[in-house]
């Protein structure tokens, strides 16, 4: 039987682990374990890659989107809306300031929410998007950023599952996450760009945004024991920021073989009729921090499962229920959000990452093309 991993942390750190280990080994021998010249080294090359004016390293990802929120003064009862079909993290943020999370249904072909599907929840109480590019895909960020505009919205974007990806907005291809007004994004293990452990960052353009954030993430000072504002403790340490730095250098290596496993199935699973393969439409560049299916409705996803997991292929449900149907934020909302509530039900996530080699791939699209319905 094949070994197949979901994703494969392993392999791919023993191919830089030389650079990873005297990276560790130089934080502990000078002892620089919280802020110190490697944060800041690693803070320097992410804003040369993104080409972003401001890079906050911080704690984590679910961190950056709350010190964004802090950093925009919104007030309690302000709405702000986001995705109904995505990981928690952002109505967490947004709920954890009391401020109200408006659940947007996202479109069935990309999984992300747009103008569409945001227009009809403005209100006068909304004040910021939360755009996630879910699995690496971006979505549309020049008409969500017309809306934001019509509207007097603050954008933020999460590009957690796309930190590499691009969007054109325009006529002017950028980074993801510098569309909007603030991007936020996680290094946890699994990312495109992740530590050994829990991480994330902040990045804008916006200067007083910047200034607030960099703030707030270090209890609300900029000079020692003199705190201007309320802040939180949110720092990236010494040790993840200079593993981060050796892989940032691989980042492009990164995303070129996750683009050419993407293509491998996308050539291969296209000719199933019980399947939709990943999306990529003109204004965006994928990812693919996940290869996510869309199941047709005639095909028992549990069943599935099981038939690959006898022949030692992973799967994953990202994310099997929507996230007003959570019990913790049904308070929040009754929508039903059609697209999400059916996508729940009809997703399905291969193995993705670096290390995936082309006869293990093409193991798991036979299995697939074998599937008897």
């Amino acid at each position: 039987m094949q070994t197949i991993q979901f994703v494969d942390l392993h392999t791919q750190y023993q191919k830089i682990k030389p650079e990873v280990d005297a990276a560790i080994e130089k934080v502990i021998n000078d002892s620089a374990f919280i802020g110190g010249k490697y944060v800041n080294e690693f803070e320097i090359a992410l804003k040369t890659y993104l080409g972003a004016d401001h890079v906050i390293p911080c704690g984590n990802g679910t961190d950056a989107l709350q010190l964004a929120l802090m950093a925009l003064d919104l007030k309690h009862g302000d709405e702000v809306i986001v995705p109904g079909f995505c990981f928690v993290a952002p109505a967490e943020a947004v709920a954890l300031l009391n401020l109200t999370p408006v659940f947007a249904d996202v479109d069935f072909d990309t999984f992300n929410i747009s103008a569409e599907t945001i227009a009809s929840l403005i209100t006068e109480k909304t004040k910021a998007i939360i755009v996630v590019h879910l699995f690496g895909q971006p979505a549309n960020m020049k008409d969500i950023i017309g809306l934001a505009k019509k509207h007097d919205l603050k954008i933020i974007e999460d590009v957690a599952q796309a930190l590499g990806a691009r969007v054109n907005v325009n006529g002017t291809c950028l980074q993801a996450g510098l569309a909007g007004d603030i991007g936020c994004t996680s290094f946890f293990p699994s990312k495109n760009l992740a530590c050994f452990g829990d991480g994330g960052a902040v990045f804008s353009n916006d200067d007083e945004l910047a200034k607030k954030v960099r703030m707030m993430a270090n209890h609300g000072q900029q000079k020692k024991y003199t705190h201007e504002l309320i802040g939180v403790n949110s720092r990236l340490d010494g040790i993840q920021a200079a593993i981060l730095t050796v892989k940032l250098k691989q980042l492009g290596i990164y995303l070129l073989t996750r683009r050419r496993v993407a293509a491998f199935y996308n050539e291969r699973l296209d000719k199933i009729n019980w399947l939709q393969i990943p999306l990529e439409t003109e204004y965006e560049a994928h990812s693919y921090n996940q290869y996510t299916i869309i199941l047709d409705p005639s095909i028992h996803r549990a069943h599935l499962v099981a038939y690959l997991k006898e022949k030692g292929i992973p799967t994953m449900v990202y994310y099997p229920g929507t996230l007003p149907e959570q019990q913790a934020y049904q308070v929040f909302s009754k929508e039903s959000l059609r697209n999400s509530k059916e996508l729940s039900k009809r997703v399905l996530s291969l193995p993705m990452h670096t290390e995936l080699e082309p006869d293990q791939q093409q193991f798991i699209c036979n299995a697939l093309i074998n599937y008897k319905l």
